[in-house]
């Protein structure tokens, strides 16, 4: 009998190390895992400011499309409008 207790112990201490075994790896995964996520976060952090920054942009884009307006509908128009028709090299008369 003294054999069944001896081996009961040495179970309770396997799965006593056991246990404190898979807490070390997951303690080691989790803090991992949190290294990760602030890495991650932590570029969050800018979004604010790259938000931010598109605005500026769109007040420089403005102004300069308030600069060159006229100009690129000078030069659309002239495009559009002067047409010089033209025959086709490829355009063959039916003979």
């Amino acid at each position: 009998m003294l054999r069944g207790r001896e081996k009961n112990w040495r179970l309770k201490q396997a799965k006593a190390a056991a246990q404190a075994g898979i807490e070390q790896y997951r303690l080691q995964r989790e803090k991992e895992f949190k290294a990760k996520e602030a890495a991650v976060l932590g570029s969050h952090g800018s979004c604010s400011t790259e938000v931010e920054d598109p605005q500026e942009k769109m007040t420089i884009l403005q102004t300069y499309f308030r600069q060159n307006r006229d100009e690129l509908l000078d030069n659309l128009l002239a495009f559009d409008c002067d047409i010089q028709p033209e025959i086709h090299k490829n355009y063959h008369k039916n003979r």
